[in-house]
């Protein structure tokens, strides 16, 4: 099948390509909502996400209307997904990022959430997540959302350094992120931290001290991500001048190390390249994205995905996204119309790479099967260069051959997927 152009356009009614028909078993998939809140306090340098300030948006575009322009999108998504025949049966998983969601009130969060409940169901031990800045919230709104049904939160505490926060733009107190998570444990959420490396003047030893200061905490989950510096942002400007210097690979390489091993040390394990948890408190959300799951995004920038029935006639799945601007994104909505900015069909060969590629990053590891037979043939490569398990790659009793990232693998996770989709 030809390669299709991305950006093909989406039509008013939001509705669906009528090849997305109804899916064998798609009551059974697990299905997620992601809910953009696209408002920040202050923009951090590094950050190049969907977000804005009150002085940036100006008029037309306030926090107070926002809830209710979300729950537009979301009685829309629950049309076009039942027109498809794709509705789910219930939702999995809810995950409201941002921004900073808790910068809206938590009532406002409930609401949101209430009209998901509302249209689709949430299933049996959902797992409802929010993103929070540590400066946002109060043990009153937090008891708020946990009463609203959400279950977990992830507090951006990125470093516990003041001059590592400050080159971030982060405006918080370090000092206060113990209060944060015993205030959520409180209130009966799970509790997950996020942590950045690589910041430019951060010592190995500042990596140290952030890390343990997360593990004192007691919280069962951390995410750790290397900082990346995008084209356009504040960071980027200051980096090209010459003011501030990225740290090397070997830097970055040995901080993540560092990481692996206090964290593991602690009893948290890698499930997935960034992120660590306890048993069983894994974010299921994100593992969702990686497994390829079907989910819709509400809010402006947020992208959608939903699979279809591989009969090689059509494209394997459709991915859409919204338009960027709040102000773009509520005016669409009020006029009854989607916010859908363009959408891209998958071709099989985009949706394989795809599949490798985030399946790949995960501790489960992604099943040999999947792969093409001049990608099967690299994993031996792979496995004596040490980027890949060798005993998982071969097998055992009822035990199917895995692609599985060794430590080292996983500092070389790209250059693993350009080998196993060759």
């Amino acid at each position: 099948m030809p390669a299709l152009p991305p950006g093909v356009p989406v039509p008013d009614d939001g509705a669906l390509p009528a090849w997305v028909r109804p899916a064998a078993h798609v009551s059974d998939r697990p299905f997620g909502v992601y809910v953009h809140v696209p408002f920040c306090s202050v923009r951090c340098g590094y950050c190049d996400f969907n977000t804005y300030t009150a002085a940036e948006l100006g008029g037309g575009a306030n926090q107070a209307a926002y809830a209710g322009t979300a729950l537009r999108e979301v009685t829309l998504a629950g049309r076009v997904l039942a027109d498809a025949g794709r509705a789910p049966a219930a939702v999995s998983t809810v995950f409201f990022g941002g921004g900073t969601p808790t910068m809206l009130p938590a009532h406002d969060l409930a609401r949101v959430l209430d009209g998901v409940r509302d249209t689709w169901g949430l299933a049996d031990g959902a797992e409802v997540t929010t993103e929070a800045n540590p400066d946002s919230v109060t043990p009153e709104s937090l008891r708020v959302l946990a009463d609203a049904g959400f279950t977990r939160v992830s507090f951006g505490m990125q470093s516990a350094v003041p001059h590592v926060l400050a080159t971030l733009e982060r405006t918080h107190d370090p000092a206060r992120i113990p209060d944060v998570v015993r205030w959520a444990r409180d209130a009966g959420l799970d509790v997950s931290l996020d942590l950045i490396y690589g910041t430019p003047g951060e010592s190995l030893a500042d990596w140290r001290t952030s890390v343990e200061a997360a593990l004192a905490t007691g919280v069962d989950h951390v995410s750790a991500y290397a900082l990346v510096v995008e084209p356009g942002t504040k960071m980027a400007a200051q980096v090209r001048r010459g003011e501030v210097t990225l740290p090397d690979e070997d830097d970055q390489a040995a901080k993540y190390e560092l990481a692996d091993d206090l964290l593991t040390a602690a009893g948290l394990r890698w499930y997935e390249v960034s992120n660590w948890s306890r048993p069983g408190h894994e974010c299921r959300h994100n593992v969702g994205y990686w497994r390829g799951h079907d989910w819709w995004g509400v809010g402006p920038g947020a992208h959608s995905y939903v699979s279809a029935d591989d009969d090689g006639a059509h494209p394997a799945g459709v991915r859409w996204w919204n338009v960027k601007h709040p102000r773009a994104y509520a005016t669409r909505l009020e006029a009854g119309q989607s916010p859908g900015a363009g959408r891209e069909l998958l071709t099989a060969a985009e949706a394989h790479l795809e599949r490798v590629m985030l399946g790949v990053r995960l501790r489960e590891g992604l099943d040999l099967g999947v792969l093409t037979p001049s990608g099967r043939t690299s994993v031996a490569g792979l496995v004596a260069r040490g980027l890949l398990d060798g005993p998982a790659a071969v097998g055992a009793g009822d035990r199917p051959a895995r692609a599985v990232l060794t430590r080292r693998g996983r500092l070389l996770a790209d250059a693993v997927v350009r080998d196993l989709t060759s």
